[in-house]
């Protein structure tokens, strides 16, 4: 699974998370537990376990958010595709060992919709500045 580079919102970031893959995989697939972390997300319910397939439905900036697990590879890589109002959107994690026992984390998403298409007239910066917000603090989560 790869995100959609054609969309009309895409963005990859990345950062180096002192904690190992171990760490970071517990924090990011704790969805249940982004509420304590993650910027904007209010709640978030994983139905079921995690698995392909699984559904997870979630709030990020009062937007509710019905995501599905689309590839999974223990403490490598989660992908994903969601929806929300007007927004179909696909966001892939990456982690690989670093130097130092710590982990490299990149993340990528894509947007597409009529609400994307508002982001890029309104915010253009705004996914970038999401997905680095979030790498942020899993950092500050799995390195605390």
């Amino acid at each position: 699974m790869d995100i959609d580079a054609k969309a009309i919102l895409s963005a990859q970031e990345e950062i180096e998370v002192g904690a190992p893959p171990e760490k970071v995989w517990s924090e990011l697939t704790g969805i249940e537990r982004w509420s304590e972390w993650r910027p904007g997300v209010s709640t978030a319910k994983l139905e079921g376990g995690l698995a392909v397939g699984s559904v997870f439905r979630w709030k990020a900036n009062g937007l509710p958010i019905v995501s599905a697990i689309r590839e999974l590879e223990p403490q490598k890589r989660i992908g994903w595709t969601g929806r929300s109002p007007g927004t179909k959107a696909s966001h892939l994690w990456l982690l690989e060992p670093a130097a130092g026992g710590g982990t490299r984390v990149v993340t990528r998403e894509s947007m597409a919709g009529w609400f994307p298409r508002l982001l890029k007239l309104f915010a253009p910066g705004f996914l970038s500045k999401t997905l680095a917000a979030s790498l942020r603090a899993l950092k500050a989560r799995a390195e605390g």
